[in-house]
């Protein structure tokens, strides 16, 4: 949806009169019935006397086609300013702009980040060039008639108040890529940034080009569907056998059958770990793009986002994958219907507000049903492993049923990980007292689980087996501090057990699961929720005891870091007994969560002695 949009001596003569600003206020209440901040207005103000510096050349054509505010469909992206024209060579063409008002930003190490002052404090956000960068991509990845018409974007980013130094950080190397494909005009570069458009633009187009692009149907575009199926071609990861490759199928009719009937419908598809549910959302996530569908892959943790995303690196553009990978605060600012079909992984997870600060939206899974017309949730509730956890089969329906979406419920029962072995998750159960199962013992089983006394020799038999090209990791409970200003330092070790000690939950802007170098660390359950590995060494703290003949979890042996428990020393003061049930099953499901990672083996150091022996003995029996 365009916001504001003339040709160029329509914009040069509201700029004069100054207008501008009122009449983008006024549409934007007019076509979206929201009210425009006090700080949005006074942007426009601002930048918009810039752009009107910069469009005050003759050689600009008058009759160019100027786009204020363009609101992507299906996302809460705007684009900032978009000239539109024809080449010399009469081919359509599109400037988009990002204005950016900042005067100041440090790099953030190994990040498409920068750090800057922003909404009144100091955040860290995405490069502007890479954020012009993206919004080009996403418009050429998904808009039919930028595809059909060949119409060619070309994205740039103009930070008028930053004055550019040598060696600025702007231009640091790491942003390199994003730079070549967005380049940054700063202060004092108004000439620069006339002659970037100038060289795109030779003549006007009377605003057909941006009506082309408002009025383009929802398709993504044939390199991006070619791109995906690539990364699943041949990847034995990504095969499906059995009722995987059932449920996959009958999601699919599903899915279509919205876009046809126009019908809102739910599905509910829960499993256990290992039972192929990532595994099933990817590769809908490429059939459905395939079909012409707008789908999103859509989780809370980014762990498993982010591995996908660096098994698609090298065959699509890192700004594509991006609007491929969603988290799921993604859509509190989305319309009933926008999106085609989501994905959620993990759904479990889910959370009720968004943001930073959990002051975003109304409801997660509630806005994730309403913007889309097919929504679909994997989950499996014994993995909610925070208090912020709403992720259940109820709040679904409760939130499906307010939509009017209709529900349709799948299961996948077969284990595929644990060496295939359901009975060694029951058994962890019995172990663990999560319930009662007729699994006492673990010989039944063909599935490598040791108890390791010294942990320094369990790391060494990880290191072994992740040699020997089995992918190896070690994890640990959340009981050790996490000091920020060590978060990237790999000397430094928060795990001390006795002579053994280990960096935990290193925050180096690499994916745990896929870093080679992370076989020298320790994960934690964010790291590694949803994904898997062929063997995992888990290191037990003592939150997790044996006492008197019971298994017992005690939250105060938890790091003061630790998100996970958040808000439970306030619902202890309203309800002691749920307080303790909540944090029961927290302690009890990340370490089911952690001890379930590996497909082929898990190897175990408990801190408590006591219990170390009472699942020596469980081995025995």
């Amino acid at each position: 949806m365009l916001v504001y949009q003339g040709i160029k001596t329509d914009f040069i003569q509201s700029v004069e009169e100054d207008s501008i600003a009122d009449e983008i206020k006024e549409t934007i209440y007019r076509k979206m019935g929201r009210h425009t901040s006090e700080s949005e207005y006074n942007s426009w103000s601002n930048s918009l006397e810039y752009m009107y510096k910069v469009l005050n050349d003759p050689n600009i054509p008058s009759d160019s086609g100027i786009a204020i505010e363009y609101n992507i469909p299906q996302t809460s992206k705007r684009v900032d300013f978009m000239i539109s024209g024809y080449n010399d060579k009469n081919q359509p063409r599109m400037v988009v702009i990002e204005l950016k008002q900042w005067q100041h930003l440090e790099k953030v190490e190994d990040t498409s980040l920068v750090s800057t002052y922003t909404g009144h404090a100091r955040r860290d956000v995405v490069h502007p060039s890479y954020q012009a960068w993206s919004y080009a991509q996403l418009i050429m990845d998904y808009n039919a008639s930028v595809q059909e018409k060949k119409i060619e974007l070309k994205p740039c980013t103009y930070l008028h108040n930053y004055i550019r130094k040598d060696k600025d950080p702007l231009d640091d190397v790491q942003y390199e890529e994003y730079l070549n494909q967005a380049p940054a005009f700063t202060k004092g570069q108004v000439k620069d940034l006339r002659s970037f458009i100038k060289s795109f633009i030779k003549t006007g187009d009377q605003k057909e080009i941006l009506y082309e692009i408002d009025h383009g149907k929802i398709k993504p575009s044939k390199s991006l569907q070619n791109s995906i199926a690539s990364m699943l071609k041949g990847n034995k990861e990504f095969i499906m056998i059995d009722e995987q490759q059932v449920v996959y199928e009958n999601i699919i009719k599903l899915s279509m059958r919205c876009q046809k009937d126009h019908t809102k419908r739910t599905i509910i598809c829960q499993g256990g770990p290992g039972t192929g549910k990532s595994v099933i959302a990817i590769q809908l996530l490429s059939k459905l793009t395939q079909l012409d569908q707008f789908v999103q892959y859509v989780s809370k943790n980014s762990a498993p986002r982010n591995v996908y995303a660096e098994k698609l690196k090298g065959t699509i553009k890192k700004c594509s994958v991006d609007n491929l990978f969603k988290g799921s605060g993604a859509y509190t600012e989305i319309g009933k219907n926008q999106i085609h079909t989501l994905l959620v992984d993990e759904a479990h997870r889910l959370n009720e507000k968004s943001g930073m600060f959990h002051n975003k939206g109304e409801n997660q899974i509630k806005e994730i049903i309403h913007c889309s017309m097919c929504s679909v949730f994997f989950i499996d509730e014994s993995q909610r492993v925070t208090m912020s956890d709403i992720g259940s089969v109820s709040e679904i329906e409760k939130w499906a049923e307010k939509e009017k979406s209709e529900i349709t419920y799948m299961e996948l029962k077969s284990q595929f990980r644990c060496n295939g072995s359901n009975g060694y998750l029951a058994w962890l159960d019995d172990v663990l007292e999560i319930r009662q199962t007729a699994n006492f013992s673990i010989k039944e089983f063909d599935y490598d689980f040791q108890v390791f006394e010294d942990p320094l020799e369990m790391q060494k038999k990880i290191i072994q087996k992740n040699e020997e090209n089995h992918r190896s990791r070690i994890l640990a409970g959340y009981c050790w501090e996490w000091p920020s200003k060590f978060r990237k330092d790999t000397d430094y070790h928060d795990i001390q057990i006795g002579d053994f000690s280990i960096s935990w939950n290193l925050d180096n802007g690499k994916s745990f699961a896929t870093n080679p170098d992370s076989i020298h660390e320790a994960g934690c359950i964010h790291t590694t929720q949803g994904l898997e590995f062929d063997y995992v060494g888990v290191i037990i703290g003592l939150d997790l005891r044996y006492e008197k003949g019971h298994i017992v979890t005690d939250p105060s042996k938890r790091a003061n870091s630790d998100q996970s428990i958040k808000g439970l020393k306030k619902l202890t003061k309203e309800n002691e007994c749920l307080a303790r049930q909540k944090a029961d099953e927290i302690i009890k499901n990340t370490y089911r969560t952690l001890m379930t990672r590996g497909m082929k083996g898990c190897y175990i150091y408990c801190v408590d002695q006591k219990l170390q022996e009472y699942i020596k003995k469980r081995i025995e029996i």
